[in-house]
């Protein structure tokens, strides 16, 4: 994580320990002095989470939270009451025996297909586990454990191929969630590869 003490105009780094495969981090604001952080989890497991105490000066190595990932984006943001509010796929390698080699693994291949027998990417990473649902869950514990989950999306979240065009791929990824004045979530993601989708709704 890079941390500036002079509003933006220099940077230092700071190392999270022991998070080989966990990428994207996403700081929240803290709460009680505690600023969570959240992780993509290259191998597909689950959502990962960090802590730091030190207002991100420091952080803990990352540990599984109970909601699955699927090596794919995820993002996270403190509530005006406190809360949590995380947007991702509930999906992992687990659960699924869908793979593909990597992201973009037919673009030398003239079916435009990738390979679904491939296991594992370069380096372990786990790819073409579907990415849907997209859901919306809510954590009262500083996203430890998410124990409320509204959908927002369902449908196969297929994403062997990048073929949007012809409609083959069906994945909802990629999501960015902020809260305005008003208490409303203001949510964009992909969808099916072919648009950005907006929806709007109360954190209830």
């Amino acid at each position: 994580m890079l941390v500036s003490r002079d509003a933006g105009a220099t940077w230092s780094s700071v190392e999270v320990p022991d998070s080989a495969g966990a990428v994207h981090l996403n700081p929240v604001s803290p709460q009680d002095g505690v600023m969570p952080a959240f992780y993509r989890d290259r191998f597909a497991g689950h959502v990962r989470r960090s802590l730091s105490h030190e207002g991100g000066l420091s952080w803990s190595k990352p540990d599984d939270t109970d909601v699955p990932n699927n090596n794919s984006s995820v993002q996270a943001i403190r509530l005006a009451d406190g809360r949590v509010a995380l947007v991702c796929n509930p999906m992992n390698a687990e659960m699924t025996n869908q793979r593909r080699g990597s992201l973009y693994d037919e673009i030398d291949d003239e079916n435009g297909q990738a390979d679904a027998g491939s296991s594992k990417g370069t380096g372990g990473a786990i790819w073409g586990v579907p990415r849907a649902p997209l859901v919306l869950a809510f954590s009262q514990d500083n996203g430890a454990t998410f124990p409320i989950i509204r959908r927002l999306e369902e449908g196969s979240g297929y994403c062997l191929t990048n073929n949007s065009k012809d409609g083959l791929n069906k994945e909802y990824s990629y999501p960015s969630i902020l809260a305005g004045p008003d208490g409303q979530l203001h949510i964009a993601y992909t969808y099916h590869r072919r648009a950005i989708k907006y929806v709007r709704l109360a954190a209830g």
